[in-house]
């Protein structure tokens, strides 16, 4: 260890992260101390990770990190993560980023300070490169001077904001490729909750817990979009058909528009949504290219409709990955087409019943070249004896198809 250069040794503290495991390390010797200072590039203090910091004060604290802080020197990545302890001097925080933004590439920031501190106006026309801000608020932003030249990505959770603020945002970082937007608090001028984000460069966004009218997205470099328990009138995505990724997870939306040109789509994972499969498809079907394809405890808003097989045997030639789990019907399966290029198949249920064992060895039949399927189900500790009859027949079926599809790999996942 001796013969280790400090630069080396920097990178080993460094990858430690914590600030508590930081400063025991560095006081092996005067070596790894000099390491500390001259050489560490990435520090973190988080309340959750370390149990002792509930036992301090906030003023206490606040010396414990500047006085770590401060004996360091170019650091790239700083994670100041302090929840449920209390609020900070805001004097004290701002003297933290100050001395460290002129280096910072990575500002992970969830401290609560009286008065609010602009995390903008101090850590813009900087070098940082990830911002992730929690329980702040965000106002008047200035794009001309609170301008981030080489952020790429920025995420938000519980931050206060107007929609034109995050609209102005957005504007400020020419460079943004990743969004995060976690339980935003929306501040609205008008009654119609509305907002509208422009960016030329976004690649990737992730929507959470977000309650709007209307929610429209131009975005022409698109490839990744997430939306997770969200309560929309309107969702509007204008692009260029790059979106490769589309995945929507508890959303309410009445309105979804995602674009009429999707080609490059290749995976598309929706659950726990009603849809209209006519309408849900033709949105999607010019997405030749899809690769995986998850409808799981979706609703149909017509109760006859169900999955035309055959149809996405048509239009996704090269469909790898199929996942369904929605409630099923007598004559589920209306057609024999097969699924020629499926390898792995999911298939889920809420009630068992001796349809569903139907409907996997038909799909097992149309799935001639499949490696592997994964059945979920979900199983109640207090069953009827008529439940327990019909778990013990679909096991027995499922027990039979393992022994003729002596190729195809079958897990169980139950909840």
């Amino acid at each position: 260890m001796e013969r280790l250069p400090v630069e080396v040794i920097g990178k080993i503290l460094s990858r430690l992260g914590g600030a508590r495991d930081v400063v025991i390390a560095s006081a092996t010797c005067q070596k790894w101390r000099e390491a500390s200072r001259k050489h560490l590039h990435t520090l973190a203090f988080n309340s959750n990770d370390l149990p002792p910091y509930r036992d301090i004060s906030p003023r206490q604290l606040e010396i414990l990190i500047t006085q770590t802080l401060f004996q360091t020197v170019g650091l790239q990545g700083l994670s100041i993560l302090i929840d449920d302890i209390g609020e900070f001097s805001a004097s004290t925080v701002i003297a933290w980023l100050m001395y460290t933004r002129e280096t910072l590439h990575r500002l992970f920031y969830n401290v609560r300070t009286s008065p609010n501190v602009n995390i903008l106006e101090i850590c813009g026309r900087q070098k940082l490169e990830t911002l992730a801000l929690a329980n702040n608020s965000i106002t008047g932003v200035e794009p001309n001077f609170q301008r981030f030249p080489c952020l790429k990505s920025l995420s938000l959770s519980h931050v206060s904001i107007s929609a034109l603020d995050l609209s102005l945002l957005l504007t400020a970082c020419p460079m943004l490729e990743s969004l995060e937007l976690v339980n935003p608090e929306i501040a609205m001028s008008d009654a119609q909750v509305s907002v509208e984000l422009c960016s030329p460069t976004l690649k990737d966004i992730y929507v959470e817990k977000i309650s709007l009218d209307k929610l429209m997205l131009e975005a022409d470099d698109i490839q990744r979009l997430h939306l997770k328990d969200c309560a929309l009138e309107l969702f509007e995505l204008i692009g260029k058909g790059t979106l490769k990724y589309f995945k929507i997870d508890d959303v309410s939306v009445i309105h979804l528009d995602i674009g009429e040109f999707m080609f490059d789509l290749e995976v598309i994972d929706i659950s726990n949504f009603t849809i209209v499969w006519p309408k849900f498809y033709q949105m999607i079907s010019r997405s030749s290219r899809l690769k995986k394809l998850r409808l799981w405890d979706v609703a149909f808003d017509d109760e006859d409709e169900v999955v035309d097989l055959e149809t996405i045997a048509d239009c996704f030639p090269e469909l790898k990955h199929l996942a369904l789990s929605y409630e099923l019907k007598d004559g589920v399966m209306q057609d024999d087409t097969n699924l020629d290029n499926v390898v792995v198949l999911e298939l889920g249920w809420t009630a068992i019943t001796d349809l569903f064992s139907h409907w996997v060895e038909e799909l097992l039949i149309r799935c001639p070249n499949l490696r592997k399927m994964i059945i979920f189900g979900s199983v109640s500790e207090a069953k009827s004896l008529e439940e327990c009859q019909t778990l013990a027949h679909f096991t027995s079926s499922i027990v039979r198809l393992m022994r003729k599809y002596m190729n195809v790999e079958v897990q169980f996942e139950y909840e």
